[in-house]
């Protein structure tokens, strides 16, 4: 029933050129089909070139896992966004090293410093097509878990053959449902060191409160350096490794030579994360309906008593800012995505797209019996997930971090137990540096008071929840009892965490190396309750993989049907965002009107800074730019970055390119594949486009290059980095 992915990728590129011109996060190997579209916007490349991942640009563009860089220099120099650094800059901040507030700069290399526990630089040398391989005759015949866990397996014969040829990390990725499967290397450099970053106060001027927002002032840029051992291979860290030479690198685009403008073609190439834009009418529905809703309702809770716990104490705001840096991003873009959904005809609109699918599906004998009973199964199988989603979201709120620390410590230790290839996936020996580096990092992330103030508050709202819905599992194990309020709770996990020594990082790491019997004898309250919660966590597990693979099988049915039914109208269908390298095109453009009602310019300016700013005491102390920034700034001391028609020096510039989560980092590139920014961020109003793409609405928001390099020349004095960029 399925079509081998050449066929699928035929169809799904029918009509490329008859989807809106910036609409679309490409494939590589889609290039082809919108060759005509990129030529017409202005790229001077050949757009072949662009389909080589290990050629210029695409072999100049990284994966941070997360985010997105790009390496900018000979010597391993990558460049990405100040909040994707934030992590290494807040695990080597101390109240007395204050990094996240007064920036960093190392003026040699010796001076670099190691990156956050579990860094990791990803260069993409190869994709390759391995959905016959996963969609086998034999896997093709089951459903449930035996579907689930025969893909699987599957997938780890496939990695680790890839991974034969070692300082690679390979993952194979699903697309439009599981209906297609791609392999994809990475060269994988695990020696990754902080820099440079700006103060806060230019890398996060603003804060929260700028953040998705329009007009913008943000210099959202760090850099990192990639190491290597003496033999130029993939190394852990060590004084002896050496940079990595990178075969391409980007060159930034001359601010005299090559001037951004107005209406000018720009492209990014990054790791977009995850879209929805192919979900069914239910899912949407779900999502808007309660979902989301109900994450931002607890994000938002977790932000307060986060604030609240660290008030006055530095250290607590230093260990807890990653995190809380994460929770304000996503519950904003939460916040931004309801607030375009209510009251929109999204909803009537993906259900009337629907509607006219089943009518296609219907209207013809063999494709009923192709696709109908994958479209009366998929709905019955997304009403059941979601039911597990209501009553288990609390849940996710409720655990300890030591005790999800024990919970992956114990896992490791039932698993290593196995054959590599038996165990589960993240708990193979090509995981062990990642499960190392995850229980390393809690010693700079981990803060008890305020864990167990976020424990008690959402434990106690799970305990309020009717006494049938609650799992009997987690209550015996707490002994906890429906209907207790949070001091109850508290008293509970008051002894827990007395009685654990996983807060210390040295008692923590020690248990990497145990087997499951002494887990099973340890007295440690933490690890008593992993052993005491296992078989319903299990239990669980298995509940999910029998869902996700009947699920898989009836879903890729539906995703094959709509790729049909589009292929049939000459329409193109590009896949959802998966984490995999893509491609985006648009041009620099603002926005009349605005959110706010008035014309966005393409271009904000210095001034800007001067306007927002106030100092830390006062209202809106976010916007605090550094005195030394302000003085050069009311000196005019612009130098070639000065551009006549804005008499100032651009910070960021909107530009009509598809992009999400994931793209932040991403270069920003001109015609001739030069770097002129980094992108950061889009506008409040048009996160809904992970949904629901309208052309008219989507802006990404870029720093412009001219202004990173004003800031790194100017004030920061970066001028080993500049030269070493070849900056002219």
């Amino acid at each position: 029933m399925i079509r081998h992915s050449l066929t699928l990728l035929a169809a799904a590129t029918l009509a490329v050129t008859s989807a809106h011109a910036e609409e679309g996060m490409w494939m590589p190997k889609q290039l082809p089909q919108i060759s005509k579209g990129l030529k017409a916007g202005g790229l001077a490349l050949d757009p072949a070139k662009l389909r080589e991942l290990t050629d210029f640009p695409m072999g100049a563009v990284v994966s941070l896992g997360g985010c997105t860089a790009s390496f900018v220099s000979p010597q391993g120099l990558v460049v990405t966004n100040h909040h994707c650094a934030y992590g290494s800059i807040q695990y080597n901040s101390r109240p007395d090293r204050d990094l996240l507030k007064n920036g960093f700069y190392a003026t040699t290399l010796a001076d670099e410093l190691p990156a956050a526990p579990g860094s990791r630089i990803y260069v993409t040398v190869d994709m390759k097509d391995v959905s016959a391989e996963i969609l086998n005759d034999k896997t093709r015949a089951l459903t449930g878990k035996a579907r689930t866990d025969a893909i699987e397996a599957t997938e780890k014969q496939l990695v680790a053959a890839c991974e034969a040829d070692k300082g690679h990390r390979c993952n194979v990725y699903s697309f439009f449902g599981g209906l297609q499967y791609q392999l994809i290397k990475q060269l994988e450099i695990r020696d990754v060191r902080l820099v440079h970053a700006p103060a806060t106060g230019v890398g996060l001027f603003g804060g929260d409160a700028d953040n998705w927002m329009w007009p913008r002032h943000t210099g959202d840029y760090s850099f990192y350096r990639a190491y290597v051992g003496p033999d130029g291979k993939p190394a852990d860290f060590s004084k002896d490794n050496k940079p990595y030479t990178p075969k391409h690198f980007l060159k930034v685009a001359s601010p005299t030579a090559s001037p951004l403008n107005e209406g000018d073609f720009v492209m990014v190439t990054g790791y977009p994360g995850r879209t929805n834009r192919h979900r069914l009418p239910t899912e949407v529905d779900f999502a808007f309906g309660w979902q989301q809703p109900t994450q931002a309702k607890l994000m938002g809770e977790a932000i307060d008593l986060i604030k609240a716990e660290t008030a006055g104490r530095r250290e607590g705001e230093i260990k807890m800012a990653s995190r809380m840096q994460g929770l304000q991003n996503y519950y904003k873009n939460l916040t931004g995505q309801q607030a375009s959904y209510d009251g929109s005809d999204i909803l009537a609109r993906k259900q009337a797209g629907f509607d006219q699918l089943k009518a296609w599906v219907n209207s013809d004998a063999k494709r009923r019996e192709r696709y109908g009973a994958d479209l009366a199964a998929t709905e019955s199988l997304i009403a059941e997930r979601q039911a597990i989603a209501r009553a288990e979201m609390l849940m996710g709120f409720t655990s300890p971090a030591l005790l999800n620390a024990a919970r992956q410590l114990y896992e490791a230790a039932l698993q290593r137990a196995k054959p590599d290839a038996e165990r589960k996936s993240g708990y193979q020996e090509r995981d062990t540096a990642r499960l190392r580096a995850g229980q390393q990092s809690l010693d700079r992330r981990y803060d008890e008071q305020t864990d167990k103030r976020l424990v008690a508050h959402f434990l106690a709202q799970y305990l309020a929840q009717p006494a049938g819905t609650l799992n009997a599992a987690w209550l015996d194990a707490f002994g906890l009892k429906a209907g207790q309020d949070e001091a109850a709770v508290r008293a509970v996990l008051d002894k827990f965490y007395a009685a654990s020594k996983l807060g210390d990082t040295t008692s923590r790491m020690a248990w990497l190396d145990k087997d499951a019997a002494a887990f099973k004898a340890s007295d440690d309250a933490f690890i008593k309750l992993a052993v005491a919660l296992h078989d319903d966590d299990e239990r669980r597990e298995n509940r999910d993989k029998e869902l996700a693979g009947k699920l898989q099988k009836a879903y890729a049915g539906v995703q094959q049907a709509m790729i049909d039914y589009h292929a049939s109208r000459g329409e193109a269908v590009y896949p959802d965002a998966n984490g995999t390298l893509r491609i985006s095109y648009g041009k620099v453009q603002g926005r009349a009107p605005g959110a706010d009602g008035t014309t966005w310019t393409s271009f904000t300016t210095l001034r800007g800074i001067v306007a927002k700013h106030r100092r830390p005491d006062e209202a809106g102390g976010e916007f605090n730019a550094p005195a030394e920034q302000l003085a050069a700034i009311k000196a005019r001391n612009f130098g070639k970055y000065y551009v006549k028609g804005l008499d100032s020096v651009p910070v960021n510039f909107l530009a009509t390119l598809d992009t999400t989560g994931g793209n932040s980092g991403s270069p920003v590139l001109n015609k001739k594949g030069e770097l002129v920014g980094l992108l950061f961020d889009g506008t409040l109003d048009a996160v809904i486009a992970d949904w629901d793409f309208n052309p008219r609405m989507v802006r990404s928001i870029c720093l412009d290059s001219r202004y990173m390099l004003w800031q790194m020349s100017t004030v920061d004095k970066t001028t080993r980095l500049l030269d070493e960029m070849q900056v002219k």
